[in-house]
């Protein structure tokens, strides 16, 4: 099974542009996780994603052309979730999950932290109740595979410009612990494991001063997974090459 996650920053955009669809046609995942979708109503572009013969979960923001989750999922799902049961959060869409026996499968947009102080301590928030989600299922055996922008890059390797970012929200030290905090708690970045200590691979580039071009970078987007389940993942990969957004897609082939 291939798990592919992408921010494509504005779906309608990359739809327009057929980013999205020629993403699907060329790499052909079997799940789909999408972030910022910016769309209220994303039922019009149903039938683009529809089409490639998903099954499609949304959980838009309340506020419009703003944040929002999506999965385009090939098998049916035993069960789907829209958001964590916690107003506080998922009045911003960014938790979609589908579960497959005893794995669960999420979509997240993590927040970004960077206007504010009040929005860097509901980011680190925001990591609290979602593992906090993940380890709820945890004890009851279902084992979570987490896709998605993280927002975050853990370690000086998984960006072009560490020590300028120090002080830089996506690379603060309070928000680097919570990646390794959560590999303490048994989670598992696919493509870390597989790639260790290959440098330059990064998934968002910013539209400034042809950084793309350039490859200045960050690798935020990640597919983090259970321990229990990292046997079953044959390969992690960043499809650098695929644009349509400021960030790429990444993922894994996960032997189900």
């Amino acid at each position: 099974m291939k798990i592919v996650s992408w921010n494509v920053n504005g779906i309608r955009a990359c739809i327009n542009k057929g980013a999205f669809q020629e993403m699907i046609m060329t790499h052909a995942p079997d799940v789909i996780g999408i972030q910022e979708i910016k769309l209220h109503d994303p039922s019009v572009v149903d039938d683009i994603v529809g089409s490639g013969g998903y099954h499609t979960v949304w959980h838009p923001a309340e506020k419009k052309g703003y944040s929002g989750v999506g999965l385009g999922l090939k098998q049916k799902p035993d069960e789907v979730f829209i958001g964590m049961g916690n107003d506080h959060f998922d009045v911003e869409g960014r938790v979609v999950s589908a579960r497959y026996g005893s794995v669960l499968i999420h979509t997240v947009y993590f927040p970004n932290g960077q206007q504010s102080p009040e929005r860097l301590a509901y980011k680190l928030a925001f990591y609290e109740s979602f593992f906090s989600y993940c380890r709820e299922w945890e004890a009851n055996g279902v084992h979570s595979i987490v896709m998605g922008d993280f927002n975050t890059a853990h370690h000086p390797i998984d960006l072009a410009r560490p020590d300028e970012n120090e002080t830089v929200s996506g690379f603060l030290p309070v928000e680097r612990e919570w990646l390794t905090r959560i590999e303490s708690d048994g989670y598992v970045d696919t493509f870390r494991h597989t790639h260790p200590g290959s440098p330059h691979h990064y998934t968002w580039w910013t539209y400034r001063a042809g950084a793309r071009q350039r490859n200045v970078g960050w690798r935020i987007d990640y597919v983090w997974v259970a321990r229990e389940l990292l046997s079953q993942v044959s390969s992690a990969f960043i499809l650098s090459d695929v644009i349509g957004s400021d960030h790429c897609p990444v993922g894994i082939e996960w032997d189900a």
